[in-house]
């Protein structure tokens, strides 16, 4: 398809860019940037009285770290070259993030709407096969994670059909993440892409200087955003973001938009898009889409598919801040205009790593068959309360009752993957954002996030001997 043959280009112009700028041998770019291995399998599965046949993609990016972390999603649109373009920002995100994984994606062209549960528990079962045989599915080796159209459920349906294959592999459910809590999941892992947008921006924010260069105010409550999906990336973004103040102006989805400039009610609409699956009837609903991209906000989040933004368009673009919370929404030329017109972007390999960073601590948490927090939670809890039994001691005063149960409570498994997290976003920001202040040639936080992730990744290579 020429959108994903344009999303792969534009992958890969960002990487020789970024390559250029620490001179990196020509044939160790060239290992780098190319895919190791793309599988394409086709497989058939009876149903409704007929065969029919599927066609999946497994792609290993780069093994500089195994195993090989990243989702399977299923589309009609899926192609090869999307497949390709997603491992590649995996494995970029994955070294950027200091996450022990090389890249890899996953894709099924099919419409999971159009089949019952039990039809779609089958299909994958089967997908399931043909990647384990060929270990495209292994604890030790290739990890897959939810994406676009797949969830909790499918990913438990590939945990347990691999360990039907597998039965006597004690880390068996280690070689999937995002699955549901009772089976192996982490708290937490469903909104965590959203809410790593959430740190990024709160990152961003945190750096007056930056905000004041492009006219933007550093308090969270200041912000008008549009945001493009609402999916689980884009509703828990909104969520967050408005919990926290900002006003969600505008929210595009493919069928049209909600607009209310006084903010939209997050949880409200969420209710409503959960129940009609559109948008259509909900107060401030327009049959507008792609125009809203280009309204006047504070901030703008593509968090669906890739190339929305374009040459097209990008001229068009009347945001200050745009943070890529899908993969790949702004093309290589688009990105070229936006920065020459000192629109600042946050990549996509630092914005939406939120997941895969949790889905690390949830691989963890396989290997280890130990919940986090059961170890210190009521520690905590026994040291805290003493704490503030010497502090009425001492005061001679009651401790406030509505402060008194959260700082004697422990951590909960969901109180430290959100510390986690947080700390991650935080960390890779700051070294993007020193990055990009102590090096001249850097002209964007995006070349500055791709420049530490190849020099970490072509490091790894020497140590291999490669």
């Amino acid at each position: 398809m020429a959108n994903s043959k344009e999303f792969l280009n534009s992958v890969n112009q960002m990487f020789d860019k970024s390559a250029k700028l620490i001179s990196l041998p020509e044939d160790l770019a060239t290992k780098i940037k190319l895919a190791n291995s793309t599988y394409t399998v086709n497989f058939g599965v009876k149903l409704r009285n007929k065969l029919h046949t599927f066609k999946g993609f497994r792609c290993v990016h780069s093994e500089h770290n195994e195993p090989v972390k990243g989702g399977i999603r299923y589309s009609l649109d899926a192609s090869q070259n999307e497949v390709e373009a997603l491992a590649a920002l995996m494995s970029y995100k994955c070294s950027l993030m200091d996450l022990p994984f090389g890249g890899a994606k996953g894709a099924l062209i099919i419409d999971p709407n159009a089949w019952k549960r039990d039809e779609l528990e089958k299909i994958t079962r089967r997908f399931t096969y043909e990647l384990a045989k060929r270990d495209l599915i292994h604890p030790s080796q290739n990890v897959p994670a939810p994406d676009m159209g797949t969830d909790e459920n499918v990913m438990a349906w590939i945990a347990d059909e691999y360990r039907r294959l597998n039965p006597t592999e004690i880390d068996s459910l280690a070689c999937v993440t995002g699955k549901p809590i009772s089976k192996g999941g982490v708290h937490g892992r469903t909104e965590a892409t959203g809410r790593g947008v959430y740190y990024a921006i709160n990152e961003f924010l945190s750096y007056p200087k930056d905000c004041k260069r492009i006219g933007l105010s550093p308090h969270i409550e200041d912000q008008q955003i549009i945001i493009q999906g609402f999916g689980n990336v884009g509703y828990y973004a909104a969520k967050f973001l408005s919990e926290d103040g900002a006003k969600i102006i505008t929210i595009i989805e493919k069928d049209g938009s909600v607009v209310n400039e006084k903010g939209i009610n997050i949880e409200s609409l969420k209710k409503y898009f959960d129940k009609k699956r559109t948008f259509n009837g909900y107060d401030g609903f327009t049959t507008t889409r792609s125009r809203f991209l280009s309204k006047k906000c504070d901030i703008l989040i593509p968090a669906a598919i890739e190339n929305v933004i374009n040459k097209n368009n990008a001229n068009n673009i009347k945001s200050k801040l745009i943070v890529e919370a899908g993969n790949g929404p702004v093309t290589a030329e688009a990105d070229d205009i936006l920065q020459k017109r000192g629109i600042v972007v946050i990549p996509d390999f630092y914005a939406n790593a939120g997941g895969v960073i949790v889905s690390y601590f949830e691989w963890v948490k396989n290997l280890s068959k130990m919940r986090y927090g059961l170890m210190q939670e009521r520690e905590e809890e026994k040291r805290q309360s003493n704490l503030v039994s010497a502090l009425e001691l001492m005061t001679d005063k009651n401790f406030p009752n509505e402060l008194k149960g959260k700082v004697i409570k422990g951590s909960t498994e969901l109180d430290l993957v959100r510390s986690g997290l947080e700390e991650k976003m935080r960390e890779g920001y700051s070294n993007i954002h020193e990055k990009f202040h102590s090096n001249k040639k850097i002209k964007d936080l995006r070349t500055a996030g791709m420049v530490i992730a190849i020099r970490k990744i072509a490091d790894a290579y020497s140590y291999l001997g490669i």
